[in-house]
């Protein structure tokens, strides 16, 4: 099973490129969606004994976390060491459980692969990009998003020209849907050889 890694900057229609590669029948692990479970679950009590006070019944309350470690170095290094194995291991056992299934490609959709070393847990990179404009427009259109805070997320992200270089394929996101969803199955039929019986039509 080869596993591919998807990611690219925040804007650059990354959930889209994961609901097509889904669509297209190819197994997908979000990290995000991961981190939303393990707060309600596993990590709750870790992350209530780290940071008393942060959980309501029993699961994270995302709010009170933010506040407590926004803008602390020191507090975000302390909730990375919890959560980071929590979701490596949860990818472990989702790309144990697609092994066993025989499918010959799954996707960690890893929104900081490249930030966080998670290159080595793939066998091929996809990043999604953009044209810087459209990544702006994107990003200020979200509820709550101003250019404060798309400056200070960008600065922590390793810039898309650099995980341009560092990709296997870049998926170019700019040019509409259609031209998106194209590109997504190009990937999937030349890395699955063409030999599965899981096409999309």
């Amino acid at each position: 099973m080869i596993v591919l890694g998807l990611t690219g900057s925040i804007g650059m229609g990354k959930s889209t490129a994961a609901k097509m590669f889904r669509e297209a029948g190819v197994p997908v692990h979000d990290s995000d969606e991961a981190v939303h479970r393990l707060y309600a679950g596993k990590a709750a009590p870790l992350i209530e004994a780290a940071f008393p006070g942060v959980t309501r019944d029993g699961a994270v309350d995302r709010a009170l976390l933010g506040q407590r470690v926004l803008g602390d170095a020191a507090a975000l290094k302390a909730l990375e060491g919890i959560i980071h194995p929590l979701v490596r291991a949860d990818a472990d056992a989702f790309l144990a459980h697609h092994r066993q299934t025989g499918a010959p490609l799954a996707v960690l959709d890893i929104p900081l692969l490249f930030e966080t070393g998670g290159r080595g847990r793939v066998d091929k990179v996809v990043v999604v990009s953009a044209p810087a404009e459209q990544q702006r427009e994107r990003v200020l259109a979200r509820p709550g998003m101003t250019e404060d805070k798309f400056e200070s997320i960008l600065t922590k992200q390793v810039p898309d020209a650099e995980k341009r270089r560092l990709a296997d394929y870049v998926v170019d996101t700019g040019s509409g849907f259609e031209v998106t969803r194209q590109a997504i199955q190009a990937i999937i039929a030349e890395l699955s050889g063409e030999n599965g019986s899981n096409h999309a039509g």
